[in-house]
């Protein structure tokens, strides 16, 4: 009997990978790490057992493993996650990917190696190992430090960032092209598509999940869910994207429906098999020989990825207005590559781009920085007490400052809060209608026109029901209401503000009418065009304008409805389970207290924390002091970090209204300028000799004296009967204004 040469491939692999993880997990390294080993192992280059005989089929079965993959990394994606990611995450993640991108690029150049490879190698480098960090920081105890938000916030903006580079490098690649205005085209179609994907996803698939889920099981579930992801990689791929990218966008948008647990749940262990295959793959293409002939450049770019991630990280958390300490435990976490780099180096190979020693070369750089990791993040303090030595105090004194300076808290303009309304408005209802134009432009239009002899009949056709998809969204783009009191009171200020409203009423209705003009123009010559635009902005706008508006919002509603849906069921469920909860249902969690929480400077009796929100606190971590079992009289103070413990919906309840409710915003406060402020007490201000009680500060700036630096010392929350020496630095919580003019009166004195 014959046996297929696939089966006995897949037998060898799969047997490969299963030996050599269970010694990885006992020596506790990463699996991935495991799986490329196999593959060394089975691959040609490796001569001591039976290698694999089929390697297109080995190859069809590895580019399976990369789109479920992608799927599976959709799934725990969400683009509402990257929307609560922090400005700190943000900022941080950007600099680093730029940096290390360029870098690794100019790396390139340097070592003589060609444009294609120079960018893949850029590419390759932009994206750092979830798994490896996750896995340290569990071994190491430190997951619930402060930090590690920050560098779990980084890896999600990574995450997209790598997906777009993929399509950049693919487009590249297939084009030839590097121009900039091509690479602008390029990114501006591939936002369109990810914007019409999204809305087009998020308002049609959560309904019929809904509507189809009493039929369903979670073998018909699975079904479903692959075949949804293989029609998004055909979909991605007929537009000109790559297959990666349309596996990644319906993974994120099956994550915002209320199945989306129970998809990740079923499609793990797909994953799991097709992954293996992939990574084992990998380690097939490793050839030792060109590992050894290329090993400077292994050191070279293993030296680029350690300092560079750890420099270009650090500095964008100091630049985002962290503390240093904080920088550089960020940094050293960052400072290696990701398992993106094995699937930028495939893609490179696949499409035959890049020469045959970049895949090595990262294998090797992977490989080194997984195993240097873990003593990264673990020496990320000593280091921070060694470069706090060795730092000029006046450098550090700015450092600080400048941290300090950036938890200012202004409140949003009533002309900011209106702008953003309108764009909403502007953007999502013009990406729908330019989606409109297009499919019936190359679709509607020519599938019509088949059928329809009279060319005119059939122009007319496909132009009514082109005109009858896009009434609802042309109404909401001229005429939709932005509902705020940041509106009504820019209204009312006549004098300054009702021009630039109206000129932004102007502008949204003259984008309406363009859009009209032309799809018009796409059927008909411009004069006509015209003339059918006005008659069709008139019916839109005074014949038709209540019931498009009825219409248009029954279908934001069911939109916001399905966007929200897994967020209004996790909350159902939480307080259901919270109505009966066992002793042992509690968790630990550590917030940091907002500087400007109701919650600080009251005693925790007067608080109520248990009465409000059934949790009790643990402990306060108050600089290097940690105050165990708080007693009743205890305060907490701007940047303490306590320890909650409760029940899971307990402490989100909690920490929303720590994060959000008890901030007090600027724009209740007169529009002050309130923040974290230093002074140096010197011959100029008249402070030395004073305690804080008689010097007044509180009274004159309605400010709050939280710390004072002396002698390299940081004396926090200081007593008010303490004394002002000179060149103590004294941070105040208040009224920036207030504290500024405090010291010119001081100086004039």
């Amino acid at each position: 009997m014959h046996l297929p040469q696939l089966i006995i491939d897949l037998a060898l692999i799969l047997g490969a990978a299963g030996i050599i993880t269970l010694l990885f997990k006992r020596l506790k390294q990463p699996m991935v790490l495991g799986y490329i080993i196999a593959g060394f192992i089975v691959g040609p280059h490796f001569h001591l057992f039976p290698s694999i005989s089929d390697g297109e089929g080995i190859k069809i079965w590895s580019e399976i493993g990369v789109i479920f993959l992608l799927f599976s990394l959709g799934l725990e994606f969400s683009f509402k996650k990257l929307m609560r990611v922090g400005g700190t995450a943000a900022i941080t993640a950007f600099v680093e990917i730029i940096f290390i991108t360029v870098a690794g690029y100019f790396t390139g150049q340097l070592m003589g190696w060609g444009v294609m490879d120079s960018l893949f190698l850029g590419g390759l480098l932009a994206s750092s190992s979830t798994t490896i960090i996750i896995r340290a920081f569990e071994e190491l105890g430190i997951k619930k430090k402060p930090f590690t938000k920050i560098v779990f916030g980084v890896l999600v903006i990574e995450d997209i960032v790598v997906i777009l580079l993929m399509v950049l490098l693919s487009t590249m690649a297939v084009s030839k092209q590097f121009e900039g205005t091509q690479m602008l085209f390029t990114i501006a179609k591939l936002l369109f598509f990810l914007a019409v994907w999204f809305l087009a996803g998020i308002f049609l698939l959560p309904t019929f999940l809904k509507k189809m889920e009493k039929y369903m099981n979670s073998e018909t579930l699975l079904i479903l869910s692959i075949a949804l992801c293989l029609g998004m990689v055909i979909l991605a791929t007929q537009v000109g994207f790559s297959a990666e990218l349309g596996a990644f966008i319906m993974g994120s948008i099956i994550a915002e429906t209320t199945s989306s647990e129970k998809v990740e749940h079923l499609i793990q262990p797909v994953k799991d098999l097709f992954g293996a295959i992939f990574f084992v793959s990998v380690g097939m293409l490793i050839d030792p020989q060109m590992i050894i002939e290329y090993r400077w450049p292994v050191f070279w770019i293993t030296l680029l990825t350690i300092s560079g991630k750890f420099l270009s990280t650090s500095f964008g958390a100091l630049v985002s207005g962290r503390p240093l300490k904080e920088s550089v435990q960020v940094g050293m976490s960052m400072a290696q590559v990701g398992e993106f780099a094995f699937i930028i180096a495939t893609l490179g190979i696949t499409l035959k781009v890049t020469s045959g020693f970049l895949f090595p070369v990262a294998v090797g750089v992977s490989a080194i920085t997984t195993f240097t990791t873990p003593y990264m993040i673990r020496f990320a303090v000593p280091f921070y007490n060694w470069l706090e030595k060795i730092i000029p105090a006046r450098w550090m004194a700015a450092l600080n400052r400048y941290s300090a300076s950036s938890q200012t808290l202004q409140g949003e303009s009533d002309w900011r809060i209106v702008l953003n309304s309108y764009l909403k408005v502007i953007i999502l209802n013009s990406v729908i209608l330019i989606a409109i134009i297009l499919l019936n432009t190359y679709y509607v239009g020519p599938f019509i026109a088949k059928y329809i002899e009279n060319q005119l009949l059939a122009k007319l056709l496909a132009v009514v029901i082109a005109i009858a998809m896009m009434a609802p969204f042309i109404s909401a783009l001229t005429i939709k209401k932005v509902q705020s009191s940041a509106y009504k009171a820019l209204w009312l200020d006549s004098k300054y503000n009702r021009g630039p409203l109206v000129v932004v009423e102007v502008i949204r209705n003259v984008i309406a009418v363009l859009l009209v003009g032309f799809l018009l123009n796409q059927f008909f010559p411009f004069w006509w065009a015209i003339l059918g635009t006005s008659i069709v902005m008139l019916v839109v706008l005074l014949a038709l304008r209540q019931q498009l508006q009825k219409y248009y919002n029954r279908i934001e509603h069911r939109f916001l409805s399905n966007l929200n849906a897994r967020e209004a069921a996790d909350a159902a469920a939480n307080k259901a389970k919270s109505a009966d909860l066992l002793p042992w249902d509690a968790q630990v969690s550590e917030i940091e207290i907002n500087p400007w929480s109701t919650l600080v400077d009251k005693p925790l009796q007067d608080l109520g924390l248990r009465e409000k929100y059934g949790i009790n606190i643990g402990s306060i971590r108050r600089g290097e002091v940690t105050i165990y079992a708080p007693t009743r009289d205890e305060k907490l103070f701007p940047y303490d970090v306590i320890t909650a413990i409760g029940t899971e919906a307990q402490l989100e309840e909690f920490n929303r209204v720590v994060n959000t409710l008890n901030v007090v915003r600027a724009d209740e406060r007169s529009d002050e300028n309130i923040g974290l402020t230093s002074i140096i007490v010197d011959e100029h201000n008249g402070l030395k000799g004073q305690t804080i009680r008689s010097s007044g500060i509180r009274e004159k700036t309605l400010a709050l004296v939280v710390g004072i630096a002396r002698n390299g010392q940081r004396i926090l929350n200081p007593p008010s009967d303490l004394i002002f020496e000179w060149e103590d630095v004294v941070w105040l919580v208040g009224n920036r204004k207030k504290i500024e003019e405090l010291a010119r009166r001081q100086d004039k004195v």
